[in-house]
């Protein structure tokens, strides 16, 4: 029975010690959501890491927040409290059947933005992105953005249109490109990583493996609805809201989104300013790292 009693006593403060030890303890994380609900059933995955003046980013189509890998660690480093957002359908964000549209990824946006108490941030978006923060920063009237970055654009129309030569792809590419998403969605993304090189042997082919790794983790689904409504998009008219400081990096040799198109963009977006990559084509971020990084760095800062 003494046995007993013994047992039953070093058992019960260890408990009590385990206990006490995880009161006291101090956290380690600073409690920030990696997930945020942006509306019910749906959650949006969010990196968030750093302290000081918020960038807020957003990727292209079909990435995701992984994209930005060799720009929040230098970010953070430099100051600067680093936010990215993967749209609804791609990454780790839930993937609901409904709207993928830029209304639907604005609206997504300014509830992140809200629930995490972002003010006066600097908003860069590539490809697809550049054309969801445009939308996003006319639509809300600025709300929470102080500056707009635009990498390697998709322009005020990607798609070619009546008055407006300058996008990238045709009527006949672009029903292709549906197509493809549906019906060969592998091949097209093992074709990405070509068609992000600026110059041969640019990206290394571990490079292109990582980026087709983040592009296959995208919904289906919502690669083929979110790029429909990219070519239905004519930002044209939205151009003339902007009021804030707007800078645009664009590959000089990217062979998606043209340089034309981005010219086109600094023309109608008065005050705006572009930053070219001479070697660098779609895949800028990774191509010229080192000047892209210190580019968006000097933009965020002054």
């Amino acid at each position: 029975m003494k046995k007993i009693a013994l047992t039953i006593a070093f058992l019960f403060t260890f408990i009590q010690g385990q206990f006490l030890f995880a009161q006291t303890r101090k956290p380690a994380s600073l409690g920030r959501e990696e997930y945020i609900e942006v509306e019910k059933n749906v959650k949006l995955h969010v990196i968030d890491l750093g302290e000081g003046q918020p960038v807020v980013l957003i990727h292209g189509w079909p990435l995701n927040n992984e994209m930005y890998e060799y720009q929040y660690q230098y970010l953070v480093e430099k100051g600067f409290r680093v936010i990215g957002i993967s749209l609804r359908g791609f990454g780790k964000s839930d993937r609901p059947y409904g709207k993928y549209d830029f209304d639907t990824f604005s609206d997504d946006i300014k509830v992140v933005l809200e629930k995490l108490r972002i003010e006066n941030a600097t908003l860069g978006g590539f490809s697809l992105g550049s054309a969801v923060t445009i939308h996003f920063v006319t639509k809300y009237k600025g709300a929470h953005i102080g500056k707009l970055a635009l990498f390697g654009a998709t322009g005020a129309s990607w798609k070619q249109r009546e008055g407006y030569p300058y996008g990238s792809i045709t009527d006949q590419a672009a029903a292709d490109l549906i197509k493809q998403t549906k019906t060969n969605r592998e091949q097209l993304v093992a074709g990405f990583g070509k068609a992000f090189e600026g110059q041969e042997g640019s990206l290394s082919p571990e490079s292109m493996k990582w980026l087709e790794s983040i592009n296959l983790n995208a919904s289906p689904y919502a690669t083929t609805q979110a790029i429909t409504a990219l070519l239905n998009l004519d930002l044209r008219p939205e151009l003339s809201k902007i009021k804030m400081p707007v800078a645009i990096f664009h590959g000089v040799n990217d062979k998606l989104c043209s340089f034309a198109g981005a010219e086109q963009l600094q023309k109608a977006i008065k005050g705006s300013y572009i930053v070219k990559f001479e070697k660098g084509g779609h895949g800028l971020f990774v191509e010229e790292m080192d000047k892209f990084n210190s580019e968006l760095e000097k933009f965020a800062r002054n």
